[in-house]
């Protein structure tokens, strides 16, 4: 058995990028710990009911569903303040120094044992700059702990930017030309289209950033199975060590 540890910004980055190698993982008894830098509190919000709770503990509770289904052994969250929707919140993770964030990451590191960490890519995937910090935080602690893999969760740019071609007449898109990885430099392409039922019911755990008609995840889990087999049965990963 392998422990394999897998470290995002927020609530539902897991989902979207690496949920089909936890679920993976998990079936085929491995150790599997997700650790998230913050509660995502700073993140869209269904609309509120009086008396409802504070953002973060309703996306922490979605964050634990979405391991529960996906056969996560265990969930950390970091602490940090989310740095919101643009990455510029006063305070937030993105701005934190690296150094004591990663020694806070590589004690986790040391005390699982993991045999594997999962970051982002340098782009921070889209650029995010919690996602950035994701990958800076993550290859510091690694180095820290001496832990022997790590893998950085991204998407083939160049696959993405061919299928998003009808799409760039109505959303900006441009951006996506510097986004994720080019295909030659992906080193682990992962089929996990047997634990594409395990992802969407992921997404789906994370209904407070889906209860939009436009939004990314109310959008994609409402794929048929067909589609969302052949959109989400690969995932991306570039191995640094």
């Amino acid at each position: 058995m392998r422990t394999c540890l897998f470290f995002h910004a927020h609530p539902d980055d897991e989902a979207l990028l690496t949920a089909g190698l936890m679920a993976r993982l998990a079936a085929e008894g491995h150790r599997v710990v997700l650790v998230v830098a913050t509660a995502g509190e700073a993140g869209l919000s269904a609309p509120a009911a009086p008396g409802s709770r504070p953002l973060g503990l309703v996306r922490m509770d979605e964050l634990r569903e979405s391991a529960r289904r996906l056969g996560c052994h265990r969930v950390v969250c970091l602490g940090y303040r989310d740095s919101g929707l643009d990455g510029r919140a006063e305070g937030g993770f993105a701005s934190a120094p690296v150094a004591p964030a990663a020694e806070r990451l590589a004690r986790l590191l040391k005390d699982e044992q993991a045999d594997l960490l999962t970051v982002y890519d340098e782009n921070g995937g889209y650029g995010h700059p919690d996602h950035v910090q994701v990958h800076r935080v993550g290859v510091a602690a690694a180095e820290l702990a001496g832990t022997p893999v790590v893998l950085e969760a991204t998407a083939d740019r160049d696959r993405l930017l061919y299928w998003t071609r009808p799409l760039r007449r109505v959303l900006p898109l441009d951006d996506w030309r510097r986004a994720y990885t080019p295909g030659a430099q992906i080193t682990h392409r992962v089929d996990v289209r047997r634990y594409a039922r395990v992802k969407r019911a992921a997404m789906a755990a994370h209904d407070s950033q889906a209860s939009g008609g436009l939004r990314a995840l109310a959008v994609l889990r409402r794929l048929p199975m067909p589609l969302f087999r052949l959109a989400f049965g690969v995932e991306y990963y570039v191995r640094r060590s």
